[in-house]
């Protein structure tokens, strides 16, 4: 089966090697983007969220061949050179990470966010909002202040 999606900006043809083939193991794996994470492998940490079509998704239930012509966005295709995306700066502004496992999922689900424009700069509502993206290291309260630094700028 051949796929077509554009990535990153880039229009990609992918032989798929098998119809049940996740998004985030094509990334990983055959696409060598390796900034989505394998975490749970279950949906529940939110380590492998990338963008489709704007929307947050965890590309490890993702089905690879569910996608013909979207549009995938992840953390390698979020930045425009050195010039680092408001959110990425945010994270490192407000020291948000701490082992950078997770940071690409939250960072990725913060975007989503920002478009989705419906939190404000609330604490309580970025933190129920980004429930999906688990830190284990405990840099919740650094994300969340990284976050809304971004939201209340851009309301």
């Amino acid at each position: 089966m051949t796929l077509r999606l554009i990535i990153n900006g880039q229009a990609q043809e992918i032989a798929l090697p098998d119809s049940r083939l996740t998004l985030l193991d094509l990334l990983r794996d055959h696409l060598q983007l390796t900034g989505a994470k394998k975490g749970c492998d279950r949906g529940q940490c939110g380590a492998c969220t990338v963008l489709v079509n704007g929307r947050r998704v965890t590309g490890c239930l993702t089905l690879a061949a569910t996608l013909e012509g979207a549009e995938v966005l992840t953390i390698e295709g979020l930045s425009s050179g050195a010039d680092l995306h408001p959110m990425q700066q945010a994270f490192l502004d407000h020291d948000a990470l701490q082992c950078g496992f997770c940071t690409p999922g939250q960072i990725m689900s913060a975007v989503a966010l920002m478009a989705e424009g419906e939190t404000g700069a609330d604490p309580d509502r970025v933190r129920e909002a980004l429930s999906g993206n688990l830190c284990r290291c405990g840099a919740h309260p650094g994300i969340v202040a990284a976050v809304c630094s971004v939201l209340g700028e851009q309301g």
